[in-house]
């Protein structure tokens, strides 16, 4: 008799994105004739920059000759793409790197899912609330999580970043040993300082803990004096593991292209006290569970920094971020109290007069056809708020808030 991993058992319903697809089907399927906008998933809709096309094309060619074939690359990426995301994403910022600490990936969502697999069950984990599902969900089938009561996990730490504390999250008041943080944060669109930092950084070195840091919106931060990596942060490297991806900042959201940074510095032990690198660790279970990302995409994300690629991408994140200002701008003059939009491809907003996230979410679809993220699949602190994403056309963004300034 086949017997189930009876963690999945505990998750809670689908999955946030099926769930909203599912409503959003059976709304169309009534109403074929609703013209949706969809301002909920955060997929990015503006083509690949010509330089990463250019650049896979050209490889894909050399996949077809004999002279220039390639078959199973290093799991860990090819050189000539690590050396160029040291060289343009980190030295800059005066954070030095070696090679074997960066990790090519198909996507730091499933990195992000992944890394924990390396740790034992019984670390007790802390999470942002609102937070990105998937660092709470794959804690679950891990078996980390304990019961669900109350809306959340009794055995998973919540963190929550409310209107009162600015959206940042307080240190816990017991002790973690793995603390997810994304920022700029998916799905509030806020970031932290490097003050802000700091305090992480010293609570991870004095409990021994590691900080899984999300920063998959890096590129998008466009106020001075907010770190763009945490290993712009004394005493990070030492405590701290980075998941970037291309997704976001090229257009990779189906291409799949992502890196992990893992410092030789970053340690968890075993029962006896022994100290293991997590570089070790993680290049085991890399080599053991991963083949590598394909030679193409690896080609066409290196062309990302070249100096054309650098300013078609810039290109489409100032796209990206004037969608942004138009929406937060939009719904403030309207009278909604928003937040984000400024640092990140997201806003996060009030629902007026205490509605509930999935109440606002379709009377918004029902009433404006424009399709938005609840806060509540964000977590209990993000009940009573909706995520819009600016990763819409220029068209469509303009139409949605005008729909949704006069319809609701």
């Amino acid at each position: 008799m086949a017997l189930v991993n009876e963690n999945y058992l505990r998750l809670r319903g689908s999955y946030l994105f099926s769930e909203i697809a599912r409503r959003v089907n059976e709304f169309k399927k009534n109403n074929p004739d609703a013209d949706i906008i969809r301002l909920g998933i955060g997929d990015v809709t503006r083509p690949l920059p010509p330089a990463a096309v250019e650049a896979m094309q050209k490889a894909a060619g050399e996949m077809g000759r004999e002279e220039t074939f390639r078959g199973y690359g290093p799991e860990q990426g090819y050189d000539f793409l690590i050396e160029k995301i040291i060289d343009h994403d980190f030295r800059p910022r005066g954070v030095e790197l070696s090679s074997d600490e960066v990790f090519i990936s198909d996507g730091s969502k499933c990195d992000t899912a992944n890394f924990q697999e390396i740790f034992g069950l019984d670390n007790i984990v802390a999470v942002t609330d609102p937070v990105y599902p998937v660092y709470v969900d794959s804690n679950v089938m891990a078996g980390r999580s304990g019961e669900f009561a109350g809306g959340r996990f009794e055995r998973i730490v919540y963190l929550p970043c409310t209107e009162e504390n600015g959206m940042k999250p307080d240190l816990p008041g017991t002790r973690v040993d793995l603390i997810y943080l994304c920022f700029p944060n998916n799905p509030t669109g806020m970031t932290l300082s490097g003050e802000d930092l700091k305090k992480w950084v010293d609570y991870a070195r004095e409990n021994r803990a590691v900080i899984l840091f999300d920063a998959a919106y890096e590129s998008y931060i466009r106020e001075e004096n907010i770190p763009h990596s945490i290993y712009e942060v004394e005493g990070a490297r030492e405590v701290a593991v980075e998941f970037r991806s291309f997704s976001k900042t090229a257009g990779f959201t189906g291409t799949r292209c992502a890196y992990t940074v893992v410092p030789r510095e970053v340690k968890a032990y075993d029962s006896s006290g022994k100290a293991h690198p997590l570089n070790d660790l993680w290049l085991r279970r890399q080599t053991t569970k991963f083949n590598g990302v394909s030679y193409p995409v690896q080609a066409a994300a290196a062309a990302v920094y070249s100096e054309e690629g650098r300013k078609q991408v810039r290109e489409l994140i100032d796209y990206y971020m004037e969608n942004a200002r138009i929406i937060r701008e939009g719904l403030e003059k309207a009278g909604y109290k928003v937040f984000g939009g400024v640092n990140a491809p997201y806003i996060w907003l009030k629902t007026p007069g205490n509605t509930g996230s999935w109440e606002f979410f379709d009377r918004m679809m029902k009433e404006a056809h424009v399709i938005g993220t609840p806060g509540a699949g964000f977590g209990a602190s993000g009940e009573g708020y909706l995520r819009l994403t600016a990763f819409g056309s220029r068209e469509n963004t303009l139409r949605a808030v005008d729909r949704i300034v006069n319809k609701l």
